[in-house]
Parts: C-alpha cells; structure tokens; sequence
C-alpha cells in the first residue's frame, strides 16, 4: 500500500511559511503610511489613494530584479541589503517620471524557506521602502523544491506611485541649451555582474575577501554595496524646480539610457572628466580590457541618476542637491541633433 505523502514530504512546508509571516509581520507594519488598510497576510492589499493634492492624478508602476548580483549576496552570504537593491530599482524607475512612490510588493521564491535568511532579506526591503518613504504592503514567498540549488532565492519587486498628469516628467520639454545633472551613485548598483563576476573572479581569481589596491572594502563588500535610493532627492527638486527630464542609469548605462528620455532633435554631449570614475570601474576596465563604449553601456560609471534642467536653474539644483547631501556634477548639455547623428556623444 502506498505511504502517505505530504506537502511538506515534498519540500515546501506550509507551517514554516505561516512563521515567517508572523515574524516579519511588527517589521512591515512599520513601512505603513497612513493610507495602507490592510495587514499583511491577506489575499491582497489595500491603498486608500490621497487624491486632494491632485488635479489629474496618475498611476505609474514599475518592477524589476536585482540580476546576478544575487551571486554576490550567496557568496557572501550576506541577505540584509539586497532587499534595498530590489526597491532601488523599481523605485528610481518610478521617480524619473516624476512621481511619488507609494508602495511596494516583493516576490521571493526559493527551494527551501530559511527563516533567519528570508528575514534578513525582507529586512533590506523594509529599509529600502523607509528611504523611498513607500509601504511594504504585500508580496508572496515561494517554496520551489528543486528548482533552485540548496538556499539559493530569487527577487523581484513591484512599486507603484502617483503624480499629477501636468507634473509628469516624460522628457518631452527637453530643449538645447538644457544642462545635465549627474549625481553620484553608490557602488556598481545591480547592474552587469555577470561581467563584474567574469573578470574579478574568473579573469583574476579574486575572492570576495581579496584586497585590491585603491579600493578600501574587500572586493566582496565593495560589490554588495546597495543602490542608492533617490527618492527623497528628487520629490524635493520637483517641487520646486523645472525638471524636464530624468534617466535612471540602469541597464544599458549611460549610453543607452540617457537616449531613452531625449526628444527628436536633441543630442546629449557627456563630460567624461566631469566627475571622477570609482576606482572599482577603473579595475573592471583595465583588468577585463573593457572598450570605453562598453564600459559606458554596461554600467553607471559613478553615476546613478541624470537629470535635464533649464540652464538657469543648474547653479541653484547643485547647490539643491549638496544641502541634501547628494554628491553631483554638470556632466554635459543639450545640443541639436542633426540627421544620422547618435543621440548620445562622449566628449
């Protein structure tokens, strides 16, 4: 006669799932802004939307992953920050349209639920919603026996915000003349770690607790150095200044992403000598014998977030952003594009 069979006698454990929600329960609660009316737990989740301060409002969602960069968190075996990464790069999409975020859902799937692990990842996410001042309101965790190697996980997130239809910041208004803000990213964020992986650890045979010259952290605490968040930056810009275009440097780097916001007929020429490159990309490119372009259309290069401003306002956002303690440069300008031109030139 055949033995009976459980779930849990196939790898996913239900008891172990209602425990780890019962943990992180007092921990999310404490992203809740005053709209959110509901726990966690349920089915799904409420968000009572605050629309007295809009005319038009409008929704705007985004959702992303962390990337290999996770190879990172596992080898370091270090959960506590990637959390933050994953609301980084939902959340710095959302802002470039000029909105406000308002809140956040997480998916984390892996063979085996590991309490201490899962709560330590779900810890970074609640920190990275605290900085984008948004509400953890949501997620699903999922056990996938077999389909993941031994304590091995996978993150994706999902934001939504708000901002009013005449406030949308699509880079339509941008115009020559206009200059261009740079400002100063964390780290690598979580973008070309495959690359970052190959040559460090494959081309060099470095490990994460290998000193290189020129960078103070070990190799591995200078890769999981969190994305930053600027949220709280740019709400602050908008309102009170002119912004007429914003570009997350994400995937795709300068080169591809500055392009994204740019309206027929502009061009952007960059200031490579601008802003000083972090020695972690000047290893990446001189180890792994990196072209320029390559360097530029595969990682930040120091630089996160890039903003088109009026000409006459630049002087005042610099001085802007310094008070709130960002780091950030005049990296280039608007010029006209003419036909067959690139929209983009490193000069």
């Amino acid at each position: 006669m055949l033995e009976k069979k459980t779930y849990k006698d196939a790898g996913v454990d239900l008891d172990t799932g209602n425990e780890f929600v019962k943990k992180i329960r007092p921990l999310v609660k404490s992203t809740f802004r005053p709209e959110v009316m509901t726990d966690i737990g349920g089915f799904g989740s409420l968000f009572s939307l605050n629309i007295e301060k809009f005319k038009r409002p409008v929704l705007v969602s985004a959702t992303d992953g962390v990337g290999t960069k996770l190879r990172i968190a596992f080898m370091m075996d270090k959960h506590d920050t990637i959390g933050i990464d994953l609301v980084a790069m939902c959340v710095n999409d959302l802002i470039t349209l000029g909105a406000e975020p308002l809140f956040f859902l997480d998916y984390i799937s892996t063979s085996k639920l590991i309490i201490s692990k899962a709560e330590q990842i779900i810890k970074g996410i609640i920190d990275g919603c605290k900085q984008a001042n948004c509400s953890l309101i949501g997620g699903e965790t999922a056990e996938m026996p077999s389909f993941y190697k031994n304590e091995e996980y996978d993150l994706v997130g999902f934001a939504t915000g708000i901002v009013d239809d005449d406030k949308i910041i699509d880079g339509s208004t941008i115009t020559v003349g206009d200059k261009l803000i740079g400002i100063k990213s964390s780290g690598l964020h979580s973008n070309g770690f495959s690359l970052v992986r190959k040559v460090l650890f494959d081309h060099l045979n470095l490990d994460i607790n290998s000193k290189v010259e020129g960078i103070e952290e070990s190799i591995g605490e200078e890769l999981i150095k969190p994305t930053k968040i600027y949220a709280k930056a740019i709400q602050n810009l908008i309102r009170d200044f002119n912004i007429h275009g914003i570009s997350h440097i994400t995937g795709g780097g300068l080169l591809e992403n500055i392009p994204r916001i740019l309206p027929r007929g502009c061009k952007a020429l960059i200031y490579k000598d601008s802003w000083d490159t972090p020695p972690i990309f000047r290893l990446i490119k001189e180890k792994g014998n990196i072209d320029e372009d390559e360097m530029y259309r595969t990682f930040n290069n120091g630089i996160g977030m890039v903003m088109a401003v009026p000409s006459k306002d630049l002087d005042d956002i610099l001085i802007r952003l310094k008070g709130l303690k960002e780091v950030a440069f005049n990296i280039g300008e608007i010029t006209q594009r003419e036909k067959g031109e690139k929209p983009i030139k490193l000069i």
